[in-house]
């Protein structure tokens, strides 16, 4: 071996020995860079048996080294490496995976593109979880668009644009500028007329069976090969509202012989007679395919990253026609398989929640039986818990299963420690009390937080207690916050003894509330109303207060009734 040679190994021997350091952020050792110093130095291997005498003293040198100098010393002899261990360490940090060509756009652009039908179900959180936090990574930029380019097949509800809205401030974001796609008809027009103009679409009046038997044929249809002025006067006339509903389209020329048929000649155009619910946009006649319509929007809005549905995947097929006619470049695209949601007996559905709620089987979107975010807020789970449970998901191509224990999970991290503890009997069965109990009882608001205080619950004569609970004859029982009691001739008799005998593993502890003085509750679950009894204070706590009743579950206040109170539950 020449000086030349152990000069080259020594050399690479310290950059690998500094990347298997700082990477694992420990000492290097001769075993761990054997196989990458001779991988990528084929020429060193006829010299294997003299290497790790020549590289022991370069390894020593790097491991005396401090994880700062071994840092600063890779990045003098292999930068390029050094970021590639630097970006897989982000990389590590994040639920959802990197995006793609990330690095190559000044400012990352997403949209949340929603169809304002209806107030979003539980499915419809993951997409803005998703390029929230994708924004939030990148300091990026992220709008609203409502793709309401539909007034019949999906029309509009006026009063979802702005629920839509609200569902996201209550995910915790807020889109950096809104869109309506029906306050752009004129701009889609005029790049309809410049595709026209550079012989990219073609009126068409054929009836939608006679083109799909041509196309399914590959054959072109006979108004294909129309001169652009007799294209260009149609369609001003589809603007003008000169034809009927279904009378004649607009269709993008693309390749009628295309294997597959889904993306010969599409539609980018058609007539709908149904006037639109919005004012503003209750004149037009000629509509916009969302294909064409969102194309246009993602190019002229600068979106740089696009999240949507792997069934979608033709979407970008097609769109990739017009953005080639007009030469321009098409966004990075993200397909993903989509989520399933457990736990509801309702679909997961806008159509068959809205269909519901008409035919009186659910209260309003945010009934507790609704797989709705209404519904969640209601019932006092945070947004935070949501999202959360979403970019856990990631972006799979898969289908994802989302579990709401999952999201309950994430809730009770957030919301546990903050929640004050009350009492509440479900169909309550009446004991008596004897043998001189205290007259007040002072269970702590939160057993991790003496500091709040304790709850001041008149005892009376006597008590409520669920019928799982109810002891057996001559059984003691512990009434938390209370002391200890046998049941003895139909009676729960005082016996005064301390908290030993349920450390000793002999006394359950029981939740109970006054018989006399306690506050009449109407729990609304997933599964149907529950009604109980709960302690005093409850009637007096502010609506929209969170309380975990002891051994049932949180529940979010909702409102006090004449007869009662009203709580949502939150989950166990």
């Amino acid at each position: 071996m020449n000086d030349d040679l152990r000069e080259r190994i020594e050399r690479e021997a310290e950059k690998h020995a500094l990347l298997n350091a700082v990477k694992h952020e420990s000492d290097a050792n001769v075993g761990a860079i054997m196989g990458p110093l001779m991988g990528e130095n084929p020429d060193f291997r006829e010299h294997g048996d003299e290497i790790p005498g020549v590289i022991g003293g370069v390894i020593g040198r790097v491991n005396d080294l401090s994880y700062d100098e071994k840092r600063e010393r890779l990045e003098d002899l292999a930068p390029e490496e050094l970021a590639e261990i630097e970006a897989e360490d982000e990389e590590d940090e994040h639920d959802l995976p990197s995006l793609p060509n990330a690095a190559e756009y000044d400012e990352i652009r997403m949209r949340c593109a929603p169809n304002p039908n209806g107030p979003w179900h539980v499915g419809h959180a993951r997409m803005p979880a998703v390029i929230g936090t994708y924004r939030e990574r990148y300091d990026g930029w992220f709008c609203v668009r409502f793709d309401d380019t539909d007034p019949e097949t999906k029309r509009p509800d006026l009063e979802a644009y702005d629920a839509i809205l609200e569902d996201l401030d209550y995910l915790g974001f807020e889109p950096d500028e809104i869109f309506r796609a029906s306050d752009r008809l004129e701009t889609y027009y005029e790049h309809a007329r410049e595709l026209i103009d550079l012989g990219g679409a073609y009126t068409c009046s054929c009836s939608g069976e006679e083109f799909s038997e041509l196309k399914n044929s590959g054959e072109p249809c006979p108004h294909r090969d129309k001169d652009v002025e007799t294209v260009r006067e149609e369609f001003e006339d589809m603007v003008a509202g000169e034809y009927e509903s279904g009378e004649m389209v607009l269709r993008v020329k693309t390749d009628i012989e295309h294997k597959n048929p889904a993306l010969r000649d599409w539609v980018a155009f058609r007539m709908i007679d149904t006037p639109h619910p919005r004012e503003e946009a209750s004149e037009y006649r000629c509509w916009p395919m969302l294909d064409f319509q969102s194309g246009v929007d993602d190019h002229l809005i600068g979106i740089t990253h696009i999240i949507r549905g792997i069934d979608l995947q033709d979407s970008a097929k097609r769109q990739q026609f017009v953005y080639d006619y007009f030469g321009w470049e098409y966004p990075e695209v993200v397909h993903w398989g989509h989520v399933q949601v457990d736990a509801y007996d309702v679909k997961v559905s806008t159509s068959t929640i809205s269909a519901l709620i008409e035919e009186g089987e659910l209260d309003g979107w945010d009934d507790p039986r609704a797989p709705t975010l209404k519904s969640l807020r209601r019932r006092g789970i945070r947004g935070q818990a949501i999202v959360d449970a979403m970019v856990e998901l990631g972006t799979s191509t898969s289908d994802v299963d989302l579990a709401m224990s999952s999201v309950y999970a994430n809730n009770r991290d957030l919301i546990d420690d903050e929640t004050d503890r009350r009492f509440l009997v479900r169909d309550g069965v009446e004991l008596p009390l004897g043998g001189s109990p205290p007259a007040e009882a002072n269970p702590p608001l939160h057993p991790n937080h003496e500091e709040r205080g304790v709850r001041e619950i008149p005892v009376g004569d006597a008590v409520l207690l669920e019928s799982d609970d109810l002891p057996a004859r001559e059984e003691r029982i512990w009434l938390k916050g209370l002391g200890c009691f046998q049941y003895t001739r139909d009676t729960l008799q005082y016996t005064g003894e301390d908290i030993d005998v349920v450390r000793e593993g002999d006394v359950d502890v029981i939740h109970w509330v006054p018989a006399a003085e306690s506050v009449p509750v109407r729990l609304r679950t997933m599964t149907g109303d529950v009604s109980g009894q709960a302690e005093p204070e409850v009637g007096a706590l502010e609506s929209d207060e969170l309380v975990q009743f002891e051994r049932v579950g949180f529940a979010r206040i909702d409102r006090h009734e004449d007869d009662e109170t009203v709580a949502y539950y939150t989950h166990s």
